[in-house]
């Protein structure tokens, strides 16, 4: 660890809870809607889309296309096919105020007293810059798949991330609530850190989240890898 110094976020799920900030947003507005299966529903969509670009089917499409495409997807299974295009726009820009994590903030706040803390993150740079601007979160810089034209797990995403501050991968580590996104990450020579979100699909989908060997670091929330980081 004592070479790291750039730790570069995941963040839907990671660092924001996406699920539950559906699901409260959903409820408000349409109390008669199975919110928790409508939040999966629309994240399910997630990868496929992304997929798509991957494999060079369709071009470079922002997140923020791509959520709105999987949203009219799914609007008429779940009875809101009658909202009108200013309703859809604002229901997809949810994603645009997804609620930090409790540990978050703070736990950011620490981190960043030692490292240099950079989002990397398949969601779009305006749809980032827009969510820590109201959760409070203290970026270095805003880094986004948008800058490198390609989705994670592609490599060109973390290798740009080590490139951009001009370092070797090994000085960079990957934050995330995700396995695969991290062992993408260490394929290409970064330094890991797995953090805990069980409820990132809500209480009723609790997701397994046993260690991995491979991973650096293995953290309970934020705050647990600023103390582990001396932080």
């Amino acid at each position: 660890m004592s070479q790291v110094s750039i730790l570069v976020f995941d963040i839907f799920g990671t660092v924001v809870d996406w699920h539950g900030s559906i699901v409260r947003e959903l409820s408000a507005a349409h109390p008669q809607v199975d919110a928790d299966a409508f939040a999966r529903a629309w994240r399910e969509g997630y990868q496929p889309a992304m997929q798509r670009v991957r494999s060079g089917e369709r071009a470079w499409t922002r997140i923020d296309e791509l959520h709105r495409g999987i949203l009219d997807e799914i609007l008429p299974r779940f009875g809101l096919d009658h909202l009108d295009e200013d309703q859809r726009a604002r229901l997809n820009r949810v994603w645009h105020r997804l609620d930090p994590w409790p540990d978050s903030v703070p736990g950011l706040t620490r981190l960043k007293a030692r490292f240099t803390l950079c989002s990397l993150s398949n969601g779009n740079i305006g749809l980032l810059t827009n969510m820590a601007k109201r959760a409070g979160l203290p970026w270095d810089c805003v880094l986004s798949a948008e800058v490198f034209r390609a989705y994670k797990p592609d490599p060109r995403v973390y290798l740009g991330a080590a490139e951009v501050f001009d370092l070797p991968p090994a000085e960079v580590m990957m934050v995330a609530a995700h396995q695969d996104d991290l062992a993408a990450a260490r394929a290409c020579g970064l330094a890991t850190a797995y953090i805990e979100r069980p409820l990132e699909f809500g209480a009723a989908h609790v997701k397994d989240v046993s260690p991995d060997p491979a991973n650096t670091r293995h953290a309970r929330d934020l705050l647990d890898l600023a103390e582990q980081l001396g932080c």
